[in-house]
This record gives structure tokens, C-alpha cells and sequence, in this order.
């Protein structure tokens, strides 16, 4: 069968899958209401897991994992309704739930200009202007370099914006972007991390410097610091870094690694959804896919299927990945690392 078949195929069986899950629990058709519970569940998890830490109850690395975990549901909530699948028809519940995700991810990208970039995603995912992914290491040969920019998106975007922006304007003149689409997407890449995301990282920079001259200061009895205004704002954003910024960066960290690993890009064939991705859940990952909320698991059968919750796609998961399975879309390809998420073997 042509790749075009056999996605039609996908999508219907995975489709029927989940009508006969919903017909059995009627529950999960009370979409708005089950994302809405779900948030103000992960919301308030991080709230009470952080006035914990404040008052001494809780200690720093378990409100850092529990912070972690739940933000990792936050991002399935901002996926969801990225592709409107909450209070589509309530746009100011709709937009105050954005915002609220954002605010307590501020690692991240502007989610409303997000939405451009990940709808991008799923026409061209595995192509050289699939910025999306791009943005996340997706398509680098495995280094130190990588590792350390994997979950930074302001520096390790910056070092790797030269190659995507040739890379587009390389497409461009082959006839494989448009040349309107190309701009808008080099432009928009830059706004959406102004003002939120830039700032977010720069205080962490500074509080990872700050970190290291106190080890430098003890370790060799000197007395380097930084001027008492930049130590005055550390200290004053010491409560949201600990509480917001660290737990997103393991979570930013889990996420990333799984999405650029699990997603293939180069010799991608336009269209073909079979060859975007793998079912990543090789038991290693484990710890990872935690504070992503299992990513690797169920993403591939978001690009089958593109309007259903991400909840709906956990409870169902067993079935869509056996149908996965039956119609070739590859399990734990591990040998994506070595081919720099290459589908085939890696020719540069």
C-alpha cells in the first residue's frame, strides 16, 4: 500500500478504538470539563508541593520532581489547546488557561505563536524548515554540545539559528517552501521567545554563575561575586527560581531529549506520517518520559491522529500501539542516535 493508504487505515482503526473507549466510559466525552479538572489538579499540585518547600516541609529535590511531573502535564494541556481542543467556543477560559501554563513554564515559547509553529510541524515534520523540532536539537549528531543545549532553547537556539535559517533559504530556492512562509517563520521563531522565555533563561545563567562562584569561593578561599544588584535579584526571584525555573528545566530537559529522539528528520518523505516518528519506550527512558508524561508512548499516535486529548490517548494507548505496530511504524529504533534521527542511514 502507498503510504497515504495505510495512514487512512491508521487513523480509522485508532479512531474506532477510541468511539468504543468512550462508548464504554461516557466520562470522557466531558472534554472541556476533564482538561479543566486536570489543570486545576496539576495547578494546585504545584502550589501546595512549593508552599511545602517554602515553609521547610517539603525537601528541594522532591519539590523539584513533584513541580517537574506536574508541568509535564501542563504541557499536555497547552498541546491540547494549542489544537483547540478545550473551550474552543469560551475563548477567554481558552486563553486564561494558555496564559496560565505559559506563566508557569516560562522556559517555553509563546504559546499563541507556538501554534503556528507546531501546526508547521505536523504539515513538514522531518523536513529542514520543521522549526519546531529543529529548535529542540532534533536532527544534530549526538555531542556534548547537544546534550548541554538540549534543554535551551535561547543559547542552544542561537547556535544552531545560522544553520536552520541557510537551511530554509535553501528550500526555499529548490521550490520546497514557500518563500512568504519562510519569513514568517524566521520571524515569528524570534518573537516567540521575547520577552518571557529570554528572561527566564538569563536568570538561571545568572543563578548557575552565581552557584559556581560560591563553589570557586569555598573551594580556593576567594571572594568573587557578582554586583549587589544582580545578587539582589537572585534573591528576590530565589523563591520562583526554585520553585518554577529548576523543575522546568528537568522537565524541559526530559521533553526535549524524548521529542528530537523520537522524531525523525532529513530524508523524511513529505507526507508520509509513517516515517515522523517512532514509538519511543525503551525502559531506560522511563525516568525521563516521567516528567514529560510519557511523550515517547503516545506521541506517534498523536500524528495519526490529531484531534483527541492527551488523556484519551493514554487510556487507549494499548490497542493504537498495537495498530501501530501492525501497519510498520518502527518501536525503540534506537539506532536513531547513531543517524542523527536520520529514518535511514546518515549520509552527511
Amino acid at each position: 500500500m502507498k503510504h497515504q493508504e495505510t495512514s487512512r487505515l491508521i487513523r480509522k482503526e485508532i479512531n474506532q478504538s477510541y468511539e468504543q473507549l468512550k462508548e464504554a466510559y461516557p466520562l470522557l466525552k466531558k472534554q472541556n470539563g476533564i482538561g479543566l479538572a486536570i489543570f486545576l489538579i496539576a495547578v494546585t499540585a504545584i502550589m501546595v508541593t512549593s508552599v511545602g518547600w517554602y515553609k521547610a516541609v517539603i525537601p528541594t529535590w522532591l519539590m523539584i520532581v513533584v513541580n517537574a511531573f506536574f508541568m509535564g502535564i501542563l504541557h499536555e494541556i497547552e498541546h491540547d489547546l494549542i489544537h483547540w481542543l478545550y473551550f474552543k467556543k469560551q475563548k477567554p477560559v481558552h486563553h486564561l488557561m494558555l496564559f496560565s501554563v505559559w506563566i508557569l513554564r516560562p522556559l517555553t515559547v509563546n504559546p499563541w505563536i507556538r501554534r503556528t509553529l507546531h501546526y508547521h510541524h505536523h504539515k513538514f515534520s522531518g523536513t529542514l524548515h520543521d522549526v519546531e523540532e529543529r529548535s529542540v536539537t532534533n536532527g544534530e549528531r549526538w555531542s556534548f554540545k547537544r546534550l548541554i543545549t538540549t534543554p535551551d532553547i535561547v543559547l542552544g537556539g542561537l547556535f544552531r539559528l545560522h544553520r536552520m535559517y541557510h537551511d530554509m533559504d535553501r528550500e526555499v530556492k529548490n521550490g520546497n517552501l514557500k518563500m512568504e512562509t519562510s519569513a514568517t517563520l524566521k520571524r515569528i521563531t524570534f518573537l516567540s521567545i521575547i520577552p518571557v522565555t529570554v528572561f527566564a533563561h538569563v536568570i538561571l545563567y545568572l543563578f548557575f554563575a552565581d552557584q559556581l562562584l560560591v563553589w570557586i569561593n569555598t573551594k580556593f578561599m576567594t571572594a568573587f561575586s557578582f554586583p549587589y544588584y544582580i545578587d539582589s535579584m537572585l534573591d528576590s526571584l530565589n523563591v520562583v527560581i526554585y520553585t518554577i525555573l529548576l523543575p522546568n528545566l528537568l522537565r524541559q530537559f526530559c521533553l526535549h531529549f524524548i521529542t528530537s529522539n523520537m522524531h525523525y528528520f532529513g530524508d523524511v518523505e513529505e507526507g508520509n506520517v509513517i516515517e515522523q516518528t517512532q514509538v519511543l519506550n525503551v525502559w531506560w527512558t522511563f525516568p525521563m518520559q516521567l516528567f514529560c508524561f510519557f511523550f515517547g508512548w503516545t506521541h506517534s499516535i498523536h500524528h495519526f491522529v490529531v484531534n483527541e486529548t492527551f488523556y484519551v490517548r493514554h487510556i487507549g494507548r494499548k490497542k493504537a500501539q498495537n495498530i501501530l505496530r501492525k501497519y510498520g511504524v518502527r518501536f525503540n529504533d534506537l539506532g536513531t542516535f547513531r543517524r542523527a534521527n536520520r529514518f535511514r542511514e546518515y549520509t552527511e
